[in-house]
């Protein structure tokens, strides 16, 4: 489990004037998620997913702030996006694996690479998009590759570069 910087969380949001108790810890996504692992600085809105049951009594109360992007139902209230679903997936999806704290979860760094996977092939002509999988891609690749297997790599540089498709046969290195 990666974990990032809960304080980043904590001084960003505070759900007190939302004025419910939540069934079920709203999971922080987007912007504040990037954040919170250090990717990039969210911007002004937060994103969380909340439960189809906390989505219904928001809709009840604040029924003139509901929104409906593409049949993701939610919620815009001051700074905050509660989001029943993004692209159809529910909390149910998003909270596998999630890192729990005393209030909220934030969505785990592998259901947030998917989300920006997801986001990029819908909209790849958007920068925002583009950059924040580039960025989560990057953190894989610097925090996660095998180092051995990298180094091994950079010693055959040249060959690869040679090679058609980089691909080496038969140990054949220059």
């Amino acid at each position: 489990m990666i974990l990032g910087n809960k304080s980043v969380v904590d001084n960003a949001i505070d759900l007190t004037c939302i004025s419910i108790t939540f069934s079920s810890k709203p999971i922080i996504v987007g912007g504040l998620a990037m954040e919170y692992y250090g990717l990039r600085k969210c911007g002004d809105d937060i994103d969380l997913i909340i439960s189809n049951e906390d989505y219904q009594i928001l809709a009840s109360k604040y029924s003139e702030c509901k929104i409906d992007t593409w049949g993701d139902l939610g919620i815009k209230f001051n700074q905050f996006e509660l989001l029943r679903s993004v692209s159809r997936l529910d909390y149910d999806f998003y909270s596998k694996g999630a890192i729990e704290y005393e209030k909220y979860k934030v969505l785990s760094f592998e259901r947030l690479f998917f989300m920006t996977a997801a986001a990029v092939r819908s909209e790849p002509d958007v920068k925002k998009r583009v950059d924040d999988f580039g960025l989560a891609l990057g953190h894989c690749y610097n925090n996660y590759r095998n180092q051995d297997y990298v180094n091994n790599a950079e010693l055959h540089t040249a060959t690869y570069e040679n090679a058609l498709d980089g691909t080496i046969f038969g140990g054949k290195y220059i």
